[in-house]
């Protein structure tokens, strides 16, 4: 957590704010804080006021997915910044794993950043790049993510309180691209795309919520699935059949393997056999 890694580095925090009530060492922050320290899932208009009487040098935002209140930004005396999880200003927004993911993208990495009033479009201070692997899903990208923007938020903070002034430059608006929420149209199969492009939503969206298809009456959510070609010529897109034991779609191009789902229903995991199942009692193989 964000908060204690400054705290450890020897920095006071006057006041913390936690946007999830199920955070990595948010029992620990609120026992080294004290209760009326920290502050979960709060509304930070509602405490504009409280920020600015504690007159703190610095506003810093890591993993805040909702748009900072221009009170509570210029509450700080020295400067306030965000570390971002991608190289804006490609990505912008309040999901960029998945969309750097959806996008095929082979580089990102963190952006540290001025807060502005409007969402992501600061100037930029410091950026680390990381290779992305083909293989990762939305959580494996996460993880990596928060050591790089981990580690750029605590050198940015200690540049700051050293007294440093951060060379700053402006973002390129010709290179900005939006990363927004992803709506429940985004998270449906669409089995006329390409397989290549479906396999790689499919890793945005996994492990959780997973991209939603139907097989017959039964909704699955698919985790993961690797395109082929070794699919039946006579399938059209949507059409399924199992090959060598194993689920193929037909896609826009060619087949995509299912390898992992859920029941959509009772959000538990199926076993290959019960994804084979679900193919051979529908007549025509038929995937919505």
């Amino acid at each position: 957590m964000g908060a204690l890694a400054l705290r450890h580095d020897g920095h006071d925090i006057v006041l913390a704010a936690i946007s999830r009530s199920d955070a990595s060492g948010l029992r620990r922050l609120t026992r080294v804080l004290g209760r009326e320290r920290v502050l979960v899932k709060p509304d930070l208009a509602a405490h504009a006021e409280r920020v600015k009487e504690l007159e703190p040098d610095l506003v810093v935002s890591w993993f805040w997915t909702k748009r900072i209140p221009t009170a509570v930004i210029r509450a700080a005396k020295l400067d306030a910044f965000n570390v971002h999880p991608s190289l804006l200003p490609r990505h912008r927004g309040a999901d960029p794993i998945f969309w750097t993911l959806d996008a095929g993208d082979a580089i990102t990495g963190a952006t540290a950043h001025r807060l502005e009033d409007r969402y992501d479009t600061g100037t930029i201070y410091a950026q680390r790049t990381m290779a992305v692997d083909a293989t990762w899903n939305a959580w494996t990208l996460a993880l990596k993510l928060d050591r790089v923007t981990l580690a750029l938020l605590r050198e940015t903070v200690a540049r700051l309180a050293r007294g440093e002034t951060l060379e700053a430059r402006p973002q390129d608006e010709a290179l900005a691209t939006h990363a927004p929420t992803p709506s429940e149209d985004d998270l449906v199969v669409q089995w006329n795309d390409d397989a290549d492009r479906i396999a790689r939503r499919i890793r945005a969206a996994a492990p959780w919520p997973g991209m939603l298809a139907e097989i017959g009456e039964r909704a699955i959510l698919i985790t993961r699935a690797e395109p082929t070609d070794d699919v039946p010529r006579a399938l059209q897109p949507a059409e399924a059949a199992l090959v060598h034991g194993c689920v193929v779609v037909r896609a826009g191009d060619r087949g995509l393997r299912l390898i992992s789902a859920r029941d959509a229903d009772t959000d538990e995991e199926l076993s290959p056999s019960e994804l084979a199942d679900l193919i051979t009692s529908v007549p025509s193989g038929a995937v919505r």
